[in-house]
């Protein structure tokens, strides 16, 4: 009996090693390189101007241009003299891919955290709010098929992958969401400038800054709004230096820009435009949408029309058969619970757009400029293309237009649209 019992022990090992053997394999991954959340925690700090390298969105406030580097942190620009812009500092954030400013108070996200800096002193920015495990956890894109390896929540952030041989057990693969910023596209004495709503709201008296069409943030009232792919975050920031955190609420799917105007929140998606209304701006409302094929698209709105660049793209395409690279035209009624799609325009890869009056910038082949006030012919009214940069955002303010690409920051005088006039760039470190 002793001896049955032995041979019964030893044919469950062997059965039990072989599963494991059938299960367990030599295979080569992308496993995680983390931030641990003590350090990015510590991390923020101002430190010497740097060079542009990878620009990301940008944001415009009393005289001051900042651009994101994206997932480093903030490079403030010195646009008093337009014919000179200034690198003048760099701030340090690890993670941040979006920013708005509501007075002297600066907010960005910073992977899962949403930071507050003060940014009265250029040269002692300093962090005076964190609010911690704000936003869902997500990874970083992979350039490659393998497998992703196991992630560690617990351990940090994930800030990017290295390749190396794994020998686990062979288990389903797990989805981790992507980072919504991880994008694959990549003599004035000064301005003045009105409380702004639009993209994020920009460093200026008013109470609020301006930001591109591309932008996640948005500043109305007493109020901070962010979004993620299906998310809308509400922050009360009343008191500008202590943001407390009202609600998150689902959104729908694949949202990608947010543009605030008269009182209204648009939602670019990558499935079409979504209209919240912002009458209690603790709990928005949507009110309306207009749906389309997937495609990438920014959308900003004036006087009773949206504009909305589609793109079809490796990052929002997902129907590798549809090719569709258009600028809409939609007439929008006056409580914006309608909308018609008046005119579409062909064009070629357009990205980020903005609108001054009749005027019209366009991130498209470099830059296009129209006048839109005949919506039925623009494209019959281009009044000048700039084909040598390559721009993904702009923003248009008094007459001045900044703009951001993949070879840097140019801003050019459009107070005469029949001569535009570049007055200076900052160009990506070569």
């Amino acid at each position: 009996m002793k001896h049955i019992k032995l041979l019964f022990y030893f044919i469950s090992a062997v059965v039990f090693t072989s599963c494991m053997d059938t299960y367990t394999e030599n295979y080569m991954a992308n496993v995680p390189i983390y931030l641990s959340y003590d350090n990015l925690r510590s991390a923020v700090k101002s430190s010497p101007a740097k060079e542009l390298e990878k620009p990301g969105k940008i944001y415009y406030k009393d005289n001051y241009l900042l651009i994101v580097e994206k997932f480093e942190g903030i490079h403030i620009v010195d646009v008093s003299d337009p014919s000179k812009p200034q690198n003048k500092t760099f701030v340090e954030i690890p993670g941040c891919v979006d920013i708005a400013v509501k007075n002297n108070i600066l907010y960005a996200d910073s992977y899962v955290d949403l930071v507050a800096l003060d940014v009265s002193d250029i040269t002692k920015i300093k962090e005076v709010n964190r609010l911690k495990d704000i936003y869902p956890y997500a990874v970083p894109p992979t350039d490659n098929q393998l497998r992703i390896g196991k992630v560690e929540k617990d351990k940090g952030v994930v800030i990017a992958w290295e390749q190396k041989k794994e020998h686990n057990k062979l288990e389903e693969q797990i989805r981790y969401p992507i980072y919504y910023g991880w994008e694959s596209y990549r003599k004035n004495s000064g301005f003045s400038m009105d409380a702004a709503v639009g993209g994020g709201g920009g460093i200026s008296s008013a109470s609020f800054g301006k930001g591109g069409s591309m932008a996640r943030f948005g500043l109305y009232d007493n109020f901070l709004y962010t979004v993620d792919q299906y998310q809308l975050f509400v922050f009360n920031v009343s008191d500008a230096s202590n943001p407390v955190k009202v609600v998150t609420q689902p959104i729908g799917w694949n949202v990608e820009t947010m543009f605030l105007y008269d009182h209204h929140m648009f939602l670019g998606t990558t499935n079409g435009m979504i209209i919240l209304e912002l009458a209690n701006p603790s709990a928005p409302k949507q009110i309306s949408s207009l749906w389309h094929v997937t495609t990438c698209d920014p959308v900003v709105v004036q006087d009773g029309y949206a504009y909305i660049t589609l793109r079809s793209g490796v990052t929002c395409n997902r129907n590798a058969n549809v090719s569709l690279n258009v600028l809409d035209v939609v007439k929008l009624s006056a409580d914006y619970k309608t909308n018609n799609l008046v005119a579409t325009y062909d064009m070629k890869a357009p990205y980020g757009l903005g609108i001054d009056n009749n005027t019209l910038f366009l991130c498209d082949d470099g830059l296009k400029v129209f006048n839109v006030a005949d919506k039925l012919n623009i494209n019959k009214n281009l009044i000048a293309h700039f084909k040598d940069i390559k721009t993904f955002d702009v923003i248009p303010l008094n007459k001045f237009l900044f703009t951001i690409g993949e070879d840097g920051f140019y801003l050019y005088d459009y107070a005469n649209l029949q001569n535009i006039k570049l007055l200076g760039s900052i160009p990506v470190k070569k």
